[in-house]
């Protein structure tokens, strides 16, 4: 492993069927206001609203709500959550729902005892936190953005048709998460799928980057084929317990900064995807989906040693014989007819996005300089034209 580097994460994780207990083993070691963070009511219907509160009120706690965090949370939406939180004085704040719910908690947590407007400081000047943190606590009810174990935060702005990430420090990453992987099986199918392709997508931004012999990359390899082994299962059977747990933990091990270290990382993928999302509100994992296949392509002569690595020890295709482009042409083949076979969407049209939607999407997107190309403005424009 080549380059210098620092390893801290500070999330302490509690998982298995019993997780939910860890609350009480971490909840007095905070005051007494919580706010409770949660996306569309959905936990209100499956009892884990009831179960989460319940253990609140045992330990004392006094339960201030902030409901309705959408899938992409909005710059208006975060004002509203930062008012919430300054009015109830909040002690902790708890988000319980997927990764939207968490990174939205993130960015509530960095910004109330801050009188600088939120999006302008973090997700266009990405400045640093400069103000008291509020810690945040996570149930996790969705696996795919690791936002349970890492500092990332995702905000979108409309009115701007920008979606932003800032990823934080370890200061702003989750006190504490809990995750039981029986609080993910009553997820739309659609939902799962796509955490499942978030969570894969996650793997190759920092897998595509580099060329020295990497211990993080040897990790990954193993990461990506459970993942795609559990997620066989899973598609056939979502109440397969044993799937669905691997798939949680894989989650969290994609994106928890492990598996980063060492590597320059790539983005692309992700950065594309905001972009979209910016434009159609789509769901993240699906926005990804869409133009990972296209970019692959688009960049693989650049990095053709790694994709062959990629399609010989991930998709287990035969180099006996065949030169490097064709091993990785034959991995992408065979990573796109399982995305194909467990339900993703393979295009942009199927997200909404229209040709004349094409610069608008480009302008939006955002270039970072990591991967094994460094895309300028014809490049992305090319790439979501081969998406559509």
């Amino acid at each position: 492993m080549l380059g210098n580097f620092t390893y801290s994460n500070p999330t302490k994780l509690y998982f298995g069927k019993d997780a939910l207990d860890g609350l009480n083993a971490e909840l007095p070691k905070y005051g007494k206001n919580v706010l409770l963070v949660y996306g569309s009511g959905s936990i209100k219907k499956n009892g884990i609203y009831d179960k989460v509160v319940k253990i609140l009120k045992e330990n004392g706690k006094e339960v201030f709500e902030d409901g309705g965090v959408m899938p992409n949370p909005t710059n208006e939406k975060l004002n509203e959550g930062i008012e919430r939180a300054r009015k109830a004085k909040a002690n902790l704040i708890l988000a319980v729902g997927g990764g939207s719910v968490c990174d939205y908690a993130k960015a509530v947590s960095v910004s109330v005892n801050c009188n600088e407007d939120a999006w302008d400081k973090y997700y266009i000047r990405f400045d640093d936190v400069t103000c008291d943190i509020v810690p945040v606590g996570c149930v996790l009810t969705m696996v795919g953005t690791g936002s349970e174990m890492n500092g990332g935060s995702v905000i979108t702005n409309h009115e701007q048709k920008l979606k932003i990430g800032h990823v934080f420090g370890d200061n702003v990453f989750p006190k504490f998460s809990i995750l039981n992987p029986e609080f993910t099986l009553t997820l739309p199918r659609y939902q799962m799928i796509s955490g499942i392709f978030d969570i894969m997508s996650h793997i190759l931004e920092q897998y595509f980057s580099g060329e020295d012999d990497n211990t993080s990359d040897y990790i990954m390899e193993g990461l990506l084929r459970s993942l795609i082994h559990s997620a066989d299962v899973a598609v056939k059977n979502p109440n397969d317990y044993e799937a669905r747990s691997n798939i949680m933990w894989t989650a969290t091990w994609a994106l928890n900064t492990l598996v980063e270290k060492g590597k320059s990382t790539d983005w692309m993928v992700h950065m594309l995807g905001q972009a979209v999302g910016a434009y159609t509100d789509a769901t993240h994992g699906m926005t990804l989906s869409a133009v990972s296949i296209p970019y692959y392509r688009y960049i693989m002569q650049y990095g053709l040693k790694k994709f062959s690595r990629y399609a010989i020890n991930v998709w287990n295709v035969n180099p006996e014989n065949k030169t490097d482009e064709q091993i990785a042409n034959e991995g992408l083949t065979a990573m796109q007819s399982w995305m194909e076979k467990i339900g993703l969407v393979m295009n942009l049209s199927q997200l909404g996005v229209k040709a004349e939607m094409i610069d608008g999407i480009t302008k939006s997107t955002l270039v970072m300089d990591g991967g094994y190309k460094i895309l300028n403005e014809e490049d992305i424009k090319a790439v979501l034209k081969a998406s559509l």
